[in-house]
């Protein structure tokens, strides 16, 4: 059954504070007492035989207070911010000079008889029978705690004194009041790692530890107020109710003075904001504080802070196995994985196992992997992730606060649309908002831990508030407070003692945001290809409309702002691709003709970006996703455009046999279309493949008809791109006159300022070079070319100049070694034209698998096993020249191939045979 905010559960918090259970151990993620325990830190229950609660008082109880909240009792004024009516008013000022409640002890100091000691006064100058015990509120430390080592370590440091000599400084080498914060988001365990350290620190403090829970995010109760706090730890302290100052800051200076001659540890659970946190801070240099918050509360000065995230999945698997009694969990293990690998998550799956012996591992992993939401079977007994993730949303959806009603209605739409990351622009877009309002609710997502920044702009949720969002954007909806940008209507009247109340569940989101986020990504796309497709014939064919393209897309275009810069447009197509092909798979069969138009008008305007970057695999998903939906629409030029792009994916990736059949196809739709810019493209690119095929007759036909549409067409970009492979297919036979046919294309680029023409020209004339026997002649066309290229974006023409660079190094180190050999002159070492080759071939390999191109991956470990041999590293070569032979395993690049199965021979010839 939900969680209702507004009502009281029995146990209120189920994520990173002290939970009693009577039947099941606890886990590091969440701190939980057993029956046994005599105090909680959360909530006293009434009928439990505990008599004392930390955190709530009960009337009936017979300790008259708490640590955390004082309940007023028939006898005693109550003090928080304000006194109450009939107390005395009264102020720091208002009192006599009085020691402190009790006094600092050394460590190993000897007590001093009672009753040869004068009793100390308390502050109203009464005579007392002696001071009260040193104060240890902190709950017992977790058991089961699993992981986190070094930050417990990096904790614990910060935090211990370096000596425990009363006469000494405290902390010679640190600051002078250690304050440490450890922030997270719900149930990933920020109490439980608190209560470890803050055990292990006990006997560093010799006057006692302080505990309060703030209740900043506990289900069914409201956070308490400084006021409260501190009127709780003066209490605690042995100040009269009726001696604590009225204003706040007399009460926080009182509090100061007490603590200020002695060495006491603080811990301050589940604080909401810094606000609530900065008048409990004592000021004394003996004095050390824990804070746990979902927030990072960076607005408390000289704080240490330390972040928590997930378990990893050993830590994770030992947690399971130590709760649940379950052997054989694994980081393998699906539960590892279908819990986030978070504490509270952790604890309830071990709950569960642990209570019903016939239910096993794997049966429950299927429950959880089998449901669209985890989180109905991540509750058990008062453990609840829903309720934990809940108190943060419903708290900003019941805020007065428009940037906090503005983060619960994002998170309603992350939910909705449920992509891997998002940014502002995009939810800009689906809420209706500008981006800087946007931002700042994203910002207060992650402030409350409900998101995590993962790059600047870049916002991504945990998998459970995933599965959290998605139930908030649900048409049926969660039965929990959810607000609008409007104020939140109450259903009933304010809870006399401050419990959020319930509203109204939330409106529908309205608008379909599946469409509104391809709309916006279609337009974002067009601004990408005029930023990195240069203005020409090229660019106006990419965007001219095919017949299934929405008549809305102008508007949406104009709605949204261009790109200043190539390399902004690549950044943005960076952030977002993972979106894109998520929506577009997505929805890659919907029978819905307008969503299927949109994504063939998507990837149609985008594919020039993902060609340019080299992203092979998105290459794949986008390519036949739209020729699907071409076919699907009828659209025969979209069905051109998406054959024709698969055959630069096959081209790009070394098959070039597949993609000359995928251009083929493509050229005899634009004939049908007589569409004679597109028909000079693909006879351009058919050149390019059957010479690459060793088709050099037909080659060379294809190319000059491609030639002589470009003069027709007057497209010097055409032309300078025909020039430049009709100089490939002359390096076979003349490569003087290929060197011609390059410089009559750059000449045409430096003239229209084509950069893409520009750098192929040079790295075309470099491999000519190459070709000739001239690698000293080749390297500074291979560096002209890279620099031109700059931030400009083109994968396959990077990456071949970057691969023929390596040879012409590689050749010149080759070549120095054995003019030394022949010369009989000393040697030290590598050669530095062999260790730059080494040093650009690493860059290279580094590129290529970043873009999952495995063909130019076997290319650049083809040149890397020669330079290792040269290098004298023949086991590492033979490696580099097997991973690469697999790599280039059904590729048209036979040469290559040819050559890496005959190093491999040889190497394996030279090996002595097994016995």
């Amino acid at each position: 059954m939900p969680h209702a905010p507004g009502v009281l559960a029995p146990v209120p918090h189920a994520s990173d504070v002290h939970e009693p259970d009577a039947t099941v151990p606890h886990a590091s993620g969440v701190h939980e007492p057993d029956a046994s325990v005599p105090h909680a830190s959360a909530v006293h229950e009434p009928d439990a035989p505990v008599p004392h609660a930390s955190a709530v008082h009960e009337p009936d109880a017979p300790v008259p207070h708490a640590s955390a909240v004082h309940e007023p009792d028939a006898s005693m004024p109550h003090a928080s911010d304000a006194n109450a009516p009939g107390a005395p008013i009264s102020s720091l000022a208002s009192h006599p000079p009085a020691p402190t409640p009790y006094e600092p002890t050394a460590p190993n100091s000897t007590s001093p008889d009672p009753s040869s000691t004068p009793a100390a006064p308390d502050l109203a100058g009464h005579p007392t029978p002696g001071s009260p015990p040193r104060l240890a509120q902190l709950p017992p430390p977790p058991a089961h705690f699993t992981g986190r080592a070094d930050t417990h370590h990096a904790l614990y440091e910060t935090l211990a004194p370096l000596s425990t000599d009363p006469d000494a400084h405290p902390y010679p080498n640190s600051r002078p009041h250690p304050l440490a914060v450890i922030t997270g988001m719900a149930g990933v365990g920020k109490s439980a790692l608190a209560l470890h350290t803050a055990h292990a620190l006990k006997d560093r403090f010799s006057d006692g530890q302080l505990y309060v829970n703030l209740h900043g995010a506990t289900p069914g109760m409201t956070p308490l107020t400084s006021g409260q706090a501190l009127h709780a730890l003066l209490r605690d302290l042995g100040v009269e109710p009726r001696r604590i100052p009225e204003h706040p800051d007399a009460a926080t200076a009182l509090l100061r003075t007490l603590l200020a001659p002695t060495r006491t540890l603080m811990v301050l659970d589940d604080a909401e904001n810094a606000a609530q946190v900065r008048p409990l801070l004592p000021a004394g240099t003996g004095c050390a504080v824990i804070v746990t918050s979902r927030s990072p509360l960076t607005a408390l000065d000289g704080a240490r802070r330390f972040p928590l995230t997930p378990l990893s999945g050993e830590d994770s698997a030992a947690l399971l196995r130590a709760v649940s009694g379950r052997d054989g969990l694994d980081a393998a293990h699906p539960l590892v994985e279908l819990t986030g690998r978070l504490p509270l998550a952790l604890r309830v799956v071990a709950a569960r196992l642990a209570a019903r012996r016939a239910l096993t591992p794997d049966v429950l992993a299927g429950q959880l992997a089998a449901t669209e939401s985890r989180l109905h079977h991540l509750e058990y007994d008062d453990l609840s992730v829903r309720r934990s993730l809940a108190v943060a949303h419903d708290a900003l959806a019941a805020s007065d606060r428009r940037t906090d009603r503005d983060a619960a209605l994002a998170l309603r739409h992350i939910g909705a649309l449920d992509l891997p990351s998002y940014g502002a622009p995009l939810l800009a877009r689906l809420v209706g908002t500008d981006e800087r309002r946007t931002e700042s609710a994203l910002d207060r997502l992650v402030d409350v831990a409900l998101l995590e920044e993962t790059a600047y702009g870049r916002y991504t949720p945990h998998d459970l508030v995933r599965d959290f969002a998605r139930e908030l954007a649900a048409p049926a909806g969660r039965h929990s407070s959810v607000a609008d940008t409007s104020p939140p209507t109450p259903t009933a009247a304010a809870n006399p003692h401050g419990a959020p109340t319930r509203t109204e569940p939330p409106p529908p989101l309205g608008l379909d945001l599946t469409d509104t986020a391809l709309a916006w990504y279609t337009a974002r796309a067009e601004h990408t290809l005029t930023a990195i497709v240069e203005p020409g014939l090229d660019q106006d064919d990419r965007r001219r409309p095919t017949a299934a393209q929405l008549p809305g897309h102008v508007a949406e275009v104009a709605a949204t702002d261009p790109f200043s810069r190539p390399e902004d447009a690549f950044a943005w197509g960076d952030s977002e691709l993972e979106n894109i092909v998520a929506l577009v798979t997505r929805y890659r069969d919907t029978p819905d003709p307008r969503r299927t138009a949109h994504i063939s008008t998507l990837v149609r305007l985008l594919f020039p970006y993902v060609l340019r970057s080299g992203r092979v695999a998105e290459m794949e998903v986008l390519g036949r996703v739209a020729l699907g939906a071409a076919r699907r629409l009828g659209d025969a030029a979209a069905e051109a455009y998406a054959l024709g792009d698969l055959a630069g994916l096959h081209f790009l990736t070394g098959r070039q046999s597949e993609a000359l059949g995928l251009n083929d196809q493509a050229l005899a739709i634009w004939w049908r279309l007589d569409a004679v810019s597109w028909i000079r493209r693909c006879l351009n690119n058919r050149g390019l493949l059957l010479e690459g095929l060793g088709h050099y007759a037909e080659s060379g036909v294809a190319l000059r008809q491609s030639l002589a549409y470009s003069r027709q067409l007057n497209d010097p970009y055409g032309e300078a791109v025909t020039h430049s492979h009709l100089g490939n297919l002359y390096e076979h036979t003349d490569p003087r006159a290929a060197i011609e046919q390059h410089r009559r294309s750059l000449a045409i680029g430096d003239d229209i300022g084509a950069v893409i023409v520009q750098h192929s020209a040079h790295c075309n004339i470099g491999y000519a070079h190459l070709t000739l026997g001239e690698p000293a002649a080749a390297v500074p066309h291979f560096e002209e070319s890279l620099r031109i290229l700059g931030g400009h974006g083109d994968w396959h023409g990077e990456s071949q100049t970057r691969l023929g660079l390596v040879r012409a190094l590689r050749l010149l180190g080759h070549t120095a070694t054995e003019h030394a050999a022949t010369e009989g002159t000393p040697t030290e070492g590598t050669s530095t034209h062999t260790t730059r080759a080494h040093t650009e071939c690493t860059e290279l390999l580094r590129r290529a698998d970043a873009r999952a191109d495995r063909y130019m991956g076997g290319l650049a470990r083809h040149q890397l096993g020669l330079l290792l041999r040269e290098m004298g590293r023949g086991q590492e070569a033979y490696d580099a020249w097997r991973t690469a032979l697999d790599a280039l395993d059904g590729t048209d690049e036979k040469a290559v191939v040819q050559e890496l199965s005959e190093l491999l021979s040889q190497r394996d010839a030279r090996r002595p045979s097994r016995p």
